[in-house]
């Protein structure tokens, strides 16, 4: 994840959202920082629907996260994002 993470951060940087699924370990974490530091927003599972709260875990206790949310509201907010994405450059 963290290869991935960090070529998404040096080519689309702001234009990312990274969602930060349950999952043990501190994988992603590290790259996560890359993330946010090139602009990027990053949303994770709350503990309380994860499995296993490491990956997560990791990024929201570091500050990363600009937000928690339960599983079922991860995929409404990712379309909720990408139609006001889509509404913004329709605008311009």
């Amino acid at each position: 994840m963290d290869v991935l993470f960090r070529s998404v951060a040096h080519i689309y940087g702001a234009k990312t959202l990274a969602v930060i699924l349950t999952g043990m370990g501190q994988d992603g974490f590290k790259s996560c920082e890359e993330l946010v530091a090139a602009g990027a927003r990053v949303i994770v599972q709350d503990e309380a629907t994860s499995v296993v709260w490491g990956m997560p875990g990791f990024v929201a206790r570091a500050g990363l996260a600009e937000k928690i949310l339960p599983l079922d509201q991860i995929g409404p907010e990712i379309l909720r994002r990408v139609a006001g994405q889509a509404m913004q450059v329709h605008a311009t």
